[in-house]
């Protein structure tokens, strides 16, 4: 694994350099576009959209326009100019709990490594992490944006979490929420339900899309396509005992842990009706439900 930034960690007067890796890669697999008549590939060029003169990249430079229409150029020279403090540097700027860092915040992620003579203070930070139970918060830079970022330790590793700025965070009370009414029963049998369905250990999940992606790309690649996987639809809006879904839910979760069927969990009986018993108007049985389908489409 080849290193994308190297630097240094600023703690108080103790400077650590590091090198920076990512932890993480992504596996999403990608598609170009192709000409459907005759397979050519689809390219993206920078065309002027003034003269149609296709351009490269000496061609090129950067603005922002302004709310008036006119364009203000930026040069490299001008951001070089900006006062960047953090270009080589991740400073520590404050020591807080893990749980004070709301996890809407956190962005990318890389590991961060030391040798030679920068061994020692970089075990002595990752040492100090692990003993104050706290994170650190820090300022860095990176692609030309100075940037907030998140130290702390994972099987003995420092790692840098990029977080976005507190003014980048958008409100939850910006959401409208649907008021509705839950009963305590069914509360109860929500956080049954979650604790049937706890655990530790994530990583044996895998992207369920991706394997008949790559079966169709293989198939179609040697000419063939395989047979269609049964996808199901998308369920119909109804009116659903919450209660017995819950507790169906419970019985199917514990079967499928440990291997059979669970006699501890009864459902609820189905609600009773109101209505009459069809049968004490047989013959009009038929009549009387098809006009109650179109005076009442949703029950359709």
């Amino acid at each position: 694994m080849r290193p994308i930034w190297s630097g240094a960690i600023s703690f108080g007067l103790v400077t650590i350099p590091i090198k920076v890796y990512p932890a993480t890669e992504s596996h999403a697999i990608s598609f170009h576009q192709f000409h459907l008549a005759d397979g050519g590939r689809i390219r993206n060029r920078k065309v002027c959209e003034l003269d149609g003169q296709e351009l490269d990249a000496s061609d090129i430079t950067r603005g922002y326009e302004t709310a008036v229409g006119t364009i203000a150029p930026v040069t490299d020279a001008d951001l070089d100019a900006l006062p960047l403090p953090t270009a080589k540097a991740t400073e520590i700027v404050v020591f807080v709990p893990a749980a004070s860092i709301d996890p809407i915040q956190i962005g990318a992620s890389y590991y961060l490594a030391a040798e030679g003579v920068a061994a020692k203070p970089y075990e002595l930070l990752r040492r100090a992490l692990e003993r104050s139970s706290k994170v650190a918060v820090a300022t860095f830079a990176m692609r030309d944006r100075e940037r907030l970022g998140l130290l702390r330790v994972m099987d003995r590793v420092i790692v840098l979490h990029s977080l976005r700025w507190p003014d980048e965070i958008r409100y939850a009370s910006q959401v409208d929420v649907p008021d509705a009414t839950v009963t305590e029963q069914e509360v109860d049998a929500a956080v049954k339900l979650a604790e049937t369905l706890s655990g530790t250990d994530v990583s044996e999940l895998r992207d369920e899309y991706r394997d008949p992606l790559e079966k169709l790309i293989q198939a179609k690649a040697a000419g063939t396509r395989p047979e269609p996987a049964e996808t199901p639809g998308p369920a119909a809006a109804q009116v659903v005992d919450l209660m017995a879904m819950l507790e169906r839910s419970v019985s199917e979760a514990k079967a499928a842990r440990t291997g059979g069927p669970d006699a501890t969990v009864h459902y609820l009986p189905a609600k009773k009706t109101t209505k009459k018993p069809a049968a004490a108007k047989a013959p009009a049985k038929k009549q009387r439900a098809k006009k109650t389908a179109v005076r009442n489409p949703r029950s359709a």
